[in-house]
């Protein structure tokens, strides 16, 4: 068997009970870049709960330094936008200090998507009960991004969100758009949806994003990786090369 070689690393924090991440990254990750992953603890999506996850912040992303990676990536939207406006840097900058690595979360990637393809009004979808998606859409709302229509299933355990088909994307990607929306978003980084960015682009006429799409997306790019990826959206397959006019601390 030949020797795998990895010329970078990527550190994943994800949720305790998330079954969907690594395999969607390892799916669309460059064969040259490798996944570590921590887990922090989780097991339902509500306000108690993703408050709690970043209490082993520190101590998770200190073991991902210890395997050198390049960059610690927080891939979770509701926790990372619960606290409002400038949360994200926040916690961005917690693990900055606890590993001594550059870093980033989905919220952050998510503002600094909207900003590069200059998106200021969009149609919220997510698997989780709307409670925690009224959370989400004030956080997009207080950093200057229009929540025109949303939608949200009510499941609040977070290991039955990664038994959905990814079908179920497609179909509330499709219902929750409207002609006011210049894109899609698909929170929740426990759900399954990469592989229906294309087919819904091409359904809808605009862009999809994702919370595993622009958290991906947003580590390659502190990686220094600026190849297209294709079969995930225009995100990554146009816009890997290009900079951010979001600012972040």
């Amino acid at each position: 068997m030949s020797q795998l070689h990895r010329s970078k690393r990527l550190g994943l924090l994800l949720p305790s009970s998330n079954t969907t991440q690594e395999p969607e990254f390892r799916f669309a990750l460059p064969p040259s870049i490798s996944l570590h992953c921590a887990r922090l603890t989780l097991t339902s999506i509500n306000a108690d709960a993703t408050k709690r996850i970043v209490e082993e912040l520190e101590g998770e992303s200190r073991k991902l330094a210890d395997a050198d990676v390049g960059v610690i990536l927080l891939a979770a939207t509701a926790p990372t936008s619960r606290n409002g406006m400038g949360y994200d840097r926040e916690l961005q900058q917690r693990i900055r200090t606890a590993s001594e690595r550059p870093a980033t979360t989905a919220s952050t990637a998510m503002l600094e998507a909207f900003s590069l393809l200059g998106i200021e009004r969009v149609a919220l979808a997510a698997p989780w009960p709307e409670a925690v998606n009224n959370t989400v859409a004030a956080f997009m709302q207080a950093n200057g991004v229009a929540v025109v229509n949303q939608l949200a299933m009510g499941i609040e355990r977070n290991i039955d969100v990664g038994l959905l088909p990814s079908q179920t994307a497609y179909d509330l990607g499709c219902r929750v758009d409207c002609a006011e929306a210049q894109a899609i978003f698909l929170a929740c980084g426990n759900w399954l949806t990469m592989d229906q960015i294309d087919r819904l682009e091409q359904a809808l006429g605009k862009p999809v994003l994702s919370t595993n799409q622009v958290s991906l997306w947003a580590a390659l790019k502190v990686l220094g990786w600026k190849e297209p990826i294709g079969g995930y959206g225009q995100l990554l397959q146009r816009h890997l090369a290009e900079e951010n006019r979001y600012e972040h601390s």
